[in-house]
């Protein structure tokens, strides 16, 4: 559920400065479901049923307190905080666990929306080399923890215009993990027009993770994706499906929709991407690209929330009664909640996870190469662990302002890197919104459906650190 993902505009001036000091309100959260009334309690991600009784009386300490949250919990006799989970320190940069690599800067189709300006990110398009790419997984392999899994993610751009690179990569991967003790997993992001035979057979006989730019169907995605000569990405796209239909599927297939005002009806996207046979569909809205045109807006995320909550409803609905229905962002949600997920990052970026430019810089994350604020070493010195300290230190959501005064903050853990380095925070109302709902669903899934929480599918590989997984605000 990651929310959502450089090139355009620095945030106001004024962006996400507040002065409010944290509050009793940022501690807990009442709800109601059709089951009663419940308390979320941030530090923990921890739910509890509550008495009618015991509910009101904490809704009307919520409208005038009067006295501290803990004394109110100890007079309701409710066990909130019997020790802090999370106290404000930073993490520590931990062993690398995941690593981008931009094998190919430049991409064949032309897309407004795109943050990585094809691949480009503002400066002129490039190719990693072979050695370059090699060295990136060396370096993984020798700051990853002793034994433990690592991920190697391909990225651009388009990485299939590197085809050749890839299937190198992996073979090299697999053979130096295995040497060093390492079992290698991949993740890659296409748009899926290029891919070949010999592509799918390579995603189908290893541990992948394949993730595919979807923006609705023909029309809605032809909108948005602008193919050389004319012609139809959405028809380049269906005919990569039909390739790995008959060739053979990753071990999970996921599509993923960039959201702007141009985009149709979400719940006709998302049953149109589940109609293709996409093992998930996630939804990431557009907050920073190098048009305006195609930003979400702290205007437009009042209807973003509506129709991502719309979509929730249908996947609670068909989870309810037993039936699969691979709406991402709320798949993840459920299982984050039932985990009691709680964070102070968003992700991993900077911290398990950092991708390497074609050049063989070190950035936090696939997000920001090239940008210098984000710069984490290269892979000829290593990673930069005093620049990681650095960032883990600034951007813990408790010495963030507003985030620190609010109840989801370990939840959303301060938002994407980007885009509040470019925008700002402009969705927070959006992100408060729809974790709403998902404490609302998952109370109910809970009583509905308690198969669905304690079986949780096959997780995909993601480009985060496991130290701390995809945000329950986002997608893919």
């Amino acid at each position: 559920m990651t929310v959502l993902l450089q090139i355009g505009r620095r945030p106001p001036e004024d962006a996400g400065t507040g002065h409010a000091p944290p509050g009793p309100h940022s501690e807990v959260r009442l709800f109601r479901s059709a089951h009663g009334a419940h308390l979320f309690v941030t530090d923990g991600s921890r739910v509890y049923d509550l008495a009618e009784e015991t509910a009101a009386r904490l809704e009307r300490w919520t409208t005038a307190p009067e006295g501290s949250l803990e004394e109110v919990a100890r007079e309701l006799s409710l066990p909130l905080w019997d020790e802090r989970r999370i106290d404000g320190t930073p993490a520590e940069p931990p062993p690398l666990s995941s690593l981008s690599l931009n094998v190919m800067q430049a991409c064949n189709l032309s897309c407004g929306h795109c943050y990585a300006d094809e691949g480009k990110f503002g400066g002129e398009a490039r190719a990693m080399t072979r050695q370059t790419a090699f060295a990136a997984v060396d370096r993984l392999l020798a700051e990853a923890s002793p034994g433990a899994d690592v991920v190697v993610g391909f990225m651009g751009g388009e990485p299939m215009l590197a085809r050749d690179l890839v299937h190198e990569v992996v073979a090299f991967a697999e053979r130096a993990g295995a040497a060093a003790g390492h079992r290698v997993r991949f993740a890659l992001t296409t748009n899926l027009t290029s891919v070949r035979p010999e592509d799918a057979r390579l995603f189908a006989e290893h541990p992948f993770t394949v993730t595919v730019s979807l923006d609705g169907d023909r029309a809605g995605h032809d909108a948005l994706r602008k193919a050389p000569g004319g012609g139809s990405a959405y028809d380049r796209l269906r005919a990569g499906l039909e390739v790995l239909d008959r060739q053979g599927r990753p071990r999970h297939l996921a599509a993923r929709v960039s959201v702007t005002p141009h985009t149709g009806r979400l719940l006709d996207v998302l049953e149109h991407g589940i109609d293709l046979g996409f093992d998930e569909v996630g939804f990431a809205a557009v907050v920073s690209a190098p048009d305006p045109a195609y930003e979400i807006t702290a205007e437009t995320f009042t209807g973003f929330m509506e129709q991502m909550v719309e979509c929730g409803e249908k996947a609670l609905r068909e989870l309810s009664a037993g039936r699969a229905y691979p709406f991402g962002n709320f798949q993840t949600a459920m299982h984050e909640l039932h985990r009691g997920t709680h964070r102070p990052y968003p992700c991993g970026a900077g911290a398990g996870y950092l991708s390497a430019s074609a050049d063989g810089d070190l950035y936090a994350c696939h997000r920001l190469v090239d940008d210098p604020a984000f710069a984490m070493g290269s892979l000829a010195a290593g990673s930069d662990v005093p620049a990681r300290s650095a960032h883990l230190a600034a951007r813990h959501v408790d010495r963030q302002e507003p985030c620190r005064s609010c109840w989801a903050r370990y939840l959303c853990g301060g938002g994407c890197y980007h885009e509040v380095s470019r925008r700002g925070r402009p969705g927070c109302d959006y992100i408060r919104g729809w974790l709403d709902f998902c404490l609302r669903a998952y109370v109910e899934l809970s009583h509905a459906a308690p198969e669905f929480l304690s079986s949780p599918p096959e997780s995909a590989v993601r480009l985060v650190s496991p130290a701390s997984p995809t945000s329950a605000v986002g997608a893919v």
